[in-house]
């Protein structure tokens, strides 16, 4: 198996509208014709999967602020900063791009926090439980409400409402701390001043044995501008499952929870 992130890191950062996907394009099918040359020179079947389609976006959707400003999120103050305290709030969000799961206390509070979302500029829909079922959602991990954003926006996870009081994290590249995937990860902050040089004199103090943070991540989430995680309105700007193995394909779209057996069957014949 090999995972090639050619199209992942600039699809989000530039969009895929952007002219300069063109050479990230190029790239990985140079790339992707070398690997399946050499594999079928041994005999072996070869599956080229895609997960998603990333489509431009214009903006993000602070959902956690949102809760936030309507009393239903509790956080901590450490040393100055804010850290959420899920056991606390009557309602968070787990963000993850397109889709974020809103998990609720209180039963009896669902129904206004499906009311203050659905309201919420750039939410697309909130799925409750019926909604959930029929998505397929209905997981007993799934949060309360799971909330879809319109196709041009995406989910922060961001739960502060003062960037100075934003949790050490927040700046840095920290996929276990954050409650919800931060695309912003992927940029520079542009207020920093020789950023270079900053990275260089952290990376230094680590390799003599200082504890120090690599603090050089922005919380400006308006420059992503691609996003993925909802059904996209056109079924080629989604994911793809494409076989050298015709007879092993079925006829229409691949669900995603069929993927796992035709794998199998490309391995067994």
């Amino acid at each position: 198996m090999v995972y090639l992130p050619h199209l992942d890191y600039n699809l989000q950062r530039l969009g895929p509208s952007h002219p300069g996907i063109s050479r990230d394009l190029r790239a990985i099918d140079d790339l992707c014709g070398e690997i399946v040359e050499n594999v079928q020179r041994d005999g072996a079947r070869v599956i080229v999967l895609s997960e998603y389609g990333v489509t431009d976006v214009e903006g993000p959707v602070h959902i956690n602020r949102a809760l936030r400003e309507a009393g239903l999120i509790h956080v901590r103050n450490e040393l100055g900063t804010e850290l959420l305290d899920p056991g606390a709030s009557e309602a968070f969000a787990v963000a993850d791009h397109q889709i974020a799961h809103v998990y609720v206390r209180s039963p009896e509070r669902i129904a206004e926090v499906k009311a203050l979302l659905e309201a919420l500029p750039g939410v697309d829909m909130v799925l409750d439980e019926e909604g959930k079922r029929d998505m397929g959602l209905d997981h007993s991990r799934s949060g309360e409400l799971v909330a879809i954003s319109r196709p041009d926006r995406w989910f922060t996870y961001y739960y502060w409402l003062d960037d100075d009081k934003a949790p050490d994290f927040a700046r840095t590249v920290d996929i276990h701390r954050k409650p919800g995937f931060d695309p912003a990860e992927l940029f520079l902050d542009r207020q920093l001043r020789m950023p270079k040089i900053r990275i260089a004199w952290r990376i230094l103090n680590m390799k003599l044995g200082f504890r120090t943070l690599m603090d050089v991540i922005g919380l400006d989430a308006s420059l992503v501008k691609g996003s993925h995680g909802r059904v996209t309105d056109r079924p080629e700007a989604g994911p793809v499952f494409i076989s050298s193995e015709e007879n092993l394909l079925p006829e229409g779209p691949v669900s995603a929870t069929a993927v796992k057996g035709m794998i199998l069957n490309h391995l067994t014949g």
